[in-house]
């Protein structure tokens, strides 16, 4: 615990776990959805009740008749009855999960159907339930998910990049089902028999015209692909994908080909980002010297960017470049340097606006705090920066843009609340709503179904990953995680 009056579970950079290490920031947990559950809790009856009635709210908006909620609400209503301790005891049986099964089955989109498959299968993991119920005489559940990579289609991300991804999508897809089948210990699937799935991914990097997708997709990939032990084929059979990564973001200015954002956003960020990414791979790699020298120095090039990049946006990029750097071995837990830089970006937040914008200021807060937390630095936060953030949601009724996507800053805002024992300022009434409650208003403000905001599906994340946190820390980390070793040590 730290010092602060926040029950945080975790107290710097140097107890992190390494699936902390490995998927640390709210993008690849709440877009992604890998990564749920992390900083597991005692089980927390107030909690539940949160999430229990959050997916109630759902349900009396019709959000529910959304294949993907469903699931999520089963997933997460399944979770709490096995991590509380007050459930009358017995196995879980196959009678079950089948429903949960059912609901993933039922999802359409297949992009989203493997993503729920995967979920399923990490929170198996992580709660220790035997892989029977997932892998047996009448059902080889992980053999299905890993079936429907083979039916995503390129570009059908529907966002303001739409055209623009390539096999982005695919490629995210085979890092979620590769990390998933990892957890189950079904790894040895991916390189045996007639398919080798690990190499049929490397190869869609090529299918990735933009380096900013190819490059932030591409190294998450890669940090699975070495989380797994496979590393020979990142860089053995004639061809290193990481220094062809690394070539292929040196070219982006000959390429010019940018991602667009909800907000402008300066050429430095969309180098930044994925480089920040890949310095993550590159940590993870069996030759991290090596690749950080190929082509540039890439530390001073990391370093370099971060300077030229806007403050709000430093509060986004702040956590992936201390990160990257504490897993490369480059950063002193006592240094100047390092209190100066996260009290910098920490500290922002008396000069943003969260409810500005849904992207480039909405989720700002997320990072800010999340930053604090993971460097043992929560007395950077106070009431007033978790008040600002919670009041902040009726301002994103400016634009149709905003009020869409509102659902999206407000995962981000309940997934860190939850991480710093602060939920239940989303739960009780609030002058800013006339007297209802955030979650209440947030919810009746959606459109019927839901049908509009297509990015709601992060706030089942969130919740999904809140109630997975409940299983107790007892159930830290899972072996996948535990026996992997970064090839540069750090201080513990």
């Amino acid at each position: 615990m730290t010092s602060a009056s926040f029950p945080v579970p975790v107290d710097g950079l140097r107890h992190l776990s390494n699936e902390t290490r490995v998927i640390a920031t709210p993008w690849s947990r709440m877009v992604r959805g890998i990564g749920l559950g992390q900083y597991p809790i005692a089980y927390d009856p107030e909690g539940a009740a949160r999430i229990r009635h959050t997916f109630d709210l759902l349900a009396a908006k019709g959000v529910e008749s959304n294949a993907y909620t469903r699931f999520s609400r089963l997933l997460a209503d399944f979770v709490l009855d096995v991590v509380d301790p007050g459930t009358v005891r017995r196995p879980v049986v196959e009678q079950d999960v089948r429903p949960i099964l059912d609901a993933v089955r039922a999802e359409e989109n297949p992009y989203f159907r493997l993503m729920a498959g995967c979920i399923l299968m990490d929170a198996f993991a992580k709660l220790g339930l035997h892989r029977s119920l997932l892998v047996n005489a009448e059902t080889d559940f992980p053999a299905e998910m890993l079936a429907v990579v083979d039916t995503i289609e390129p570009d059908q991300i529907k966002d303001e990049n739409a055209g623009r991804h390539g096999h982005y999508e695919k490629l995210s897809a085979c890092t979620a089902v590769f990390l998933a089948l990892g957890q189950l210990g079904l790894k040895d699937r991916l390189v045996a028999g007639r398919r080798n799935h690990i190499r049929e991914a490397l190869g869609l990097l090529e299918k990735i015209p933009a380096p900013f997708f190819r490059g932030r997709g591409g190294a998450t990939l890669l940090s699975v692909i070495s989380l797994l032990g496979y590393e020979r084929f990142i860089h053995g059979e004639g061809r290193d994908h990481l220094k062809e990564l690394l070539d292929y973001l040196d070219r982006a200015d000959e390429l010019d080909t940018p991602p667009a954002f909800p907000q402008p956003m300066s050429e430095s960020f969309t180098k930044i980002y994925p480089l920040l990414t890949t310095l993550n791979a590159i940590a993870m790699s069996g030759r991290p010297q090596e690749y950080l020298t190929h082509g540039r120095d890439r530390l001073t090039e990391a370093k370099e960017l971060l300077g030229r990049i806007t403050p709000v946006e430093r509060t986004h990029m702040g956590l992936y470049y201390l990160i990257a750097l504490h897993n490369l071995g480059q950063l002193d837990a006592d240094a100047p340097e390092l209190k100066a830089l996260v009290e910098d970006v920490v500290g922002q937040w008396t000069d943003i606006d969260p409810g500005a914008n849904y992207f480039l200021n909405g989720i700002s807060y997320a990072y800010i705090i999340q930053t604090a937390m993971l460097t043992g630095r929560m007395d950077l936060i106070s009431g007033e920066t978790l008040d600002r953030i919670v009041d902040s949601f009726p301002d994103l009724s400016r634009t149709d843009d905003d009020r869409i996507n509102r659902p999206y800053p407000f995962a981000y805002t309940l997934n860190v609340l939850a991480e710093v024992g602060s939920s239940h300022l989303l739960f009780e009434p609030r002058d800013a709503y006339d007297g209802a409650t955030p979650i209440a208003w947030v919810i009746d403000r959606l459109s019927e179904g839901g049908r509009e905001e297509h990015r709601l599906y992060m706030l089942n994340h969130a919740l999904v990953s809140y109630a997975l946190r409940m299983r107790g820390p007892q159930r830290g980390e899972t072996p996948l995680f535990k026996d992997f070793d970064f090839p540069v040590r750090v201080p513990r």
